[in-house]
């Protein structure tokens, strides 16, 4: 083994195993914080009807949950293998070849296509025209379509499981080279590369146009205040996904159409394999930081949470209303 495949198996230890600790841990609270701001929405459509609210945060909850499945799961064997150099059996062959990529992209799906709905949803909450604030579903509504999401990729990954087997040689390998092809083009390289990275961008640029024609229009400070917080959000939110699904995207481009992935790696193709790999979890690692960082208001409620407050300040209970509601200014709570 030379120097570059010992750098390979020692950065994947090292990196993997923080990922796996500070992903554990972020999620956790993000789960925490979206659960309480999902009962937040919920008070406040009790008082106020006729006026729509996002269901952001029902989204995010989601996503956080699947982002928690992936981390506790897929990325400790991923680590396993590359890592330790563990070799699959035939005992083993379901546990950590099987089920572990089916676990794998259905969560990762249901994490993509949820942080998808949640910028949909905030750009037709944030939107001008009537037509599009409709658009936003109630509550209930919501709840099916966050069903619907993960019992229809649920269903459309499961040729995964059947057809992944492993080699002589311990690694994992789909066995079918039709659906080879429609697991590398479509999974791998459309619904886990381009297709998230322009859905997200997209409406991540339309709700900023939506936002800056709000504030021009309106002088409400705390509004503006919590507009920039949504914005760096969406921001930071499109970068990590960016850096996240680009390198795995372009790793099994590579695989396919220039050599095959079953044949020896040498050790720089390996080096790059181990980055991609860390970077795929870029997303599910480190949304709670990116949330932690650009929105203030999600600040404090972990703060409230991880010293275990139990009365909510008066200030406190408008800033949450405000970034749960994530509504037209004219619309918003008043302090």
């Amino acid at each position: 083994m030379n120097q570059v495949d010992i750098i390979s198996h020692q950065l994947m230890i090292v990196v993997g195993i923080l990922m796996c600790i500070f992903g554990l841990i972020g999620n956790i609270l993000n789960i925490c914080v979206f659960t309480i701001w999902s009962h937040s929405r919920k008070t406040t459509n009790k008082h106020q009807n006729n006026i729509r609210i996002s269901n952001g945060p029902l989204y995010l909850l989601s996503s956080s949950i699947a982002n928690l499945i992936m981390i506790a799961y897929s990325l400790p064997t991923r680590i396993l293998f590359d890592g330790y150099q563990y070799q699959v059996t035939q005992n083993t062959v379901f546990i950590l070849c099987k089920f572990r990529y089916y676990v794998l992209h259905t969560f990762d799906l249901i994490s993509l296509t949820c942080l998808c709905m949640a910028t949909f949803d905030r750009y037709l909450i944030s939107s001008r025209e009537v037509r599009l604030r409709q658009m936003s579903t109630t509550r209930r509504r919501t709840k099916l379509i966050i069903l619907c999401i993960i019992c229809l990729i649920g269903f459309h990954s499961i040729p995964i499981g059947v057809y992944y087997n492993v080699l002589d040689t311990g690694q994992c390998f789909v066995s079918s080279n039709i659906y080879l092809y429609y697991y590398r083009y479509i999974f791998q390289i459309f619904l886990h590369g381009i297709i998230p990275i322009f859905f997200f961008s997209l409406f991540a640029f339309l709700t900023f146009k939506q936002l800056k024609l709000i504030k021009n229009r309106e002088n409400l400070h705390q509004n503006v205040n919590i507009d920039k917080q949504l914005s760096r959000m969406l921001l930071l939110m499109s970068i990590t996904i960016v850096l996240s699904s680009i390198p795995y995207s372009i790793e099994n481009i590579y695989y396919l159409i220039i050599t095959n992935s079953s044949e020896q790696q040498t050790s720089f193709i390996f080096l790059f394999h181990i980055i991609s790999s860390l970077l795929f979890y870029t997303n599910p690692v480190c949304s709670f930081y990116v949330y932690y960082i650009s929105t203030p208001n999600f600040r404090l409620q972990v703060k409230k949470i991880i010293l275990c407050k139990k009365n909510l300040n008066r200030l406190m209970n408008n800033q949450v209303n405000a970034i749960t509601n994530l509504r037209l200014p004219l619309d918003l709570v008043k302090t």
